[in-house]
């Protein structure tokens, strides 16, 4: 595997979900102390993540990995995703408090109707030149 950013946090991301692909943009604008970098779970370097951390290969949630320290999963990657954006959304992170249960309950059924909700693409997301560096491959 390739060596990866010890200073950035790496979000794994359904890569052809629109719903995906709208929030990668949004955290892109809002993460203006530049802490993620992103990987499309359906890509080599993100299965090689997911082999190296010991999750099934199967997940399609996203997942927040920390190298070297700790990866969370479903409502706990996405709150602690929140809490380091600017502006508003950064107030989600106080949901951290609500029981895991709940929080995985709610994100579980959002999960799970992404695609009819929002649709899906054929393939993997290709960002622009202007946010390329914030992609690894």
């Amino acid at each position: 595997m390739e060596e990866l950013p010890e200073n950035k946090k790496i979000i794994l991301f359904d890569g052809v979900c629109n719903l995906c692909d709208s929030s990668v943009q949004y955290i892109i604008k809002y993460d203006k102390k530049d802490v993620f970098r992103f990987v499309a779970l359906q890509s080599e370097l993100g299965q090689e993540i997911i082999d190296y951390i010991g999750i099934n290969s199967t997940i399609d949630s996203i997942i927040l990995y920390i190298p070297k320290i700790a990866y969370y999963t479903k409502a706990d990657a996405a709150l602690l995703i929140a809490k380091e954006l600017s502006g508003s959304v950064s107030f989600l992170y106080y949901l951290t408090y609500t029981p895991k249960v709940i929080k995985n309950y709610i994100y579980d059924f959002i999960a799970k109707n992404r695609y009819k909700w929002y649709g899906k693409k054929e393939n993997c997301m290709n960002p622009t030149p202007a946010i390329m560096n914030k992609f690894l491959v």
